[in-house]
This record gives C-alpha cells, structure tokens and sequence, in this order.
C-alpha cells in the first residue's frame, strides 16, 4: 500500500483535530505513530490522552503559541530541530504515520522553508504515511501532497468574544 501526504489547512477551526482523528484511527490498526507539534510548547489537552495511548508518541518543537504575539529565536530554533528530527524518523519505518502538526505555521513565518520540508518528504521511506496540518499552506506543498482538506471557517463562537476550552480548543 503506497503511504499518502495528507495536507489539512484553511482558516477554519479542526485541523489538529482531524490529524489526531486519524492518529487514533492508525492505532488502532496498530500502527505506530508520531507527533510533532510545530510553534507549540504550551500544555494541550491531548497531550494527557496521548501520554496514555501505546503506539503515539509526541513531542513540541515550540515554546508558547506566539500566534498572537511575536515569534522568538526561541521559536525558530526549536521548529528548525523538529524538522532535522523528523527528517530522521521518516528516514526509517519505526513509524507508519508521523503528523507534522502546525508545519505551515512554520513555514508561513519563515523557521523552514517549503523547500526544506519537501526535501525531507522526498527522502521519506514510502509507507510512511504524513499528514501536515496549520494555516497558510504554500502552493508548493498543495501541489505535492496527495490529498489537501481546506478547513473554512463559517461561523465561529471566538468573533463573539469566547475564549479557547479546555477539552475543546485546547
């Protein structure tokens, strides 16, 4: 079975949530699969569920969501060390699906380039399956992936001023 790029983005909420969807869906298959979460550091929800569940592991390349605010070097040098350490994980098949969570928040701000991220997925093993996630893909990477889901935002509860949940939105 050829191992497909999966590409989810868009301006509407459920990306990382789809991503996890298909996460769980891979475990219980048993595949094996791994996490990482791009200009993340804070303490999601789901990292306690997926502390828990056998065959995911995840790890944060970021520090705190600067979305809102300014990245750091801080920022950029920890998304830069993901990519080298996901260029190593799908350099071999300990894997068979690894989520690049918020990969083109990434490259949307310049911490690796478009170019890069390709280049590590050309060099992937090919039952590999990889799923990239975030706002703002690059045409590039929309052209090189097998399937791309745009999430569009219609109507959301934050415009009238609700903050993120617990358990819901983080």
């Amino acid at each position: 079975m050829k191992a497909m790029v999966h590409v989810y983005t868009g301006c509407g909420k459920g990306k990382t949530t789809a991503a996890l969807g298909l996460a769980l869906r891979a475990v219980g298959a048993d595949k094996r699969v791994f996490i990482a979460q791009f200009v993340k550091g804070m303490q999601y929800s789901e990292l306690k569920s997926i502390s828990e569940i056998e065959n995911i592991d995840l790890k944060q390349y970021g520090h705190n969501y600067f979305i809102k605010g300014k990245s750091s070097e801080k920022d950029k040098k920890a998304a830069r060390q993901g990519l080298k350490e996901v260029e190593e994980l799908l350099k071999n098949s300990k894997y068979d699906l690894i989520i690049l969570d918020e990969a083109n928040i990434a490259v949307h701000y310049d911490f690796f380039s478009i170019d890069n991220l390709i280049s590590i997925l050309d060099k992937r093993q090919k039952n590999i399956e990889v799923v990239i996630t975030g706002r703002y893909a690059a045409e590039e990477l929309i052209e090189y992936a097998d399937l791309v889901t745009e999430m569009k935002e219609i109507k959301h509860y934050y415009k009238k001023g609700i903050k993120a949940r617990k358990g819901i939105e983080k």
